[in-house]
């Protein structure tokens, strides 16, 4: 029975990945931007499996539930560094500049988010046996997300975007920005 929850456990949250590069590319309006933020989950799962041997730690539904948590945070992240760094490039930078000024200007909110849920899970990870792979689980999700958002997004953003059209990709013909602009006045 265990074998099957946690194999329902990994159908849930190979489906909840899924969800999120469909919802990101329309967001974004773009599936290379898309797959830059979902490209920090292996990072997040990394952070979860090494914190989890590290802690002698197994894999059950807590730390699932620990992984699902760290995913959210750390594509959150991704989205604020993605978001600013591309209005940074179509404000005219190139891709690296933007990288540089999106990963800059967003270092601060996600050390802070960070560092918050970090400590948040640190009783947690040390209490009672049963919860302690959330925490657990948590903590080293979150490392691993920051680092691979803060080091290898950027790094991924200027290679991916150095090819990309300066114009929006929206299909709104009163967005001004797209090359459906149909110059009418919104409302009418």
């Amino acid at each position: 029975p265990m074998q099957r929850t946690l194999q329902g456990l990994e159908t849930g949250l190979l489906l909840a990945i899924c969800a999120i590069f469909i919802l990101l590319g329309a967001y974004f309006q773009s599936l290379r931007v898309a797959f830059m933020v979902v490209a920090t989950i292996p990072a997040v799962i990394a952070g979860v499996l090494v914190a989890l041997t590290i802690w002698g730690s197994t894999l059950n539904v807590q730390s699932f539930m620990g992984a699902i948590v760290s995913i959210g945070v750390a594509v959150a992240n991704a989205i604020l560094l993605t978001t600013f760094a591309e209005r940074a490039r179509r404000d005219g930078r190139s891709a690296g500049e933007a990288a540089v000024e999106g990963a800059q200007s967003r270092l601060r909110p996600i050390l802070m988010t960070t560092t918050a849920m970090v400590l948040g899970m640190v009783p947690l990870a040390f209490g009672a046996a049963q919860t302690a792979p959330l925490g657990r689980a948590v903590i080293g999700g979150l490392l691993g997300a920051t680092g691979a958002t803060l080091l290898v997004l950027p790094m991924l953003f200027a290679l991916v975007q150095s090819r990309a059209n300066e114009r929006s990709p929206s299909l709104d013909p009163f967005d001004p920005a797209s090359r459906f602009y149909s110059g009418a006045e919104e409302g009418l």
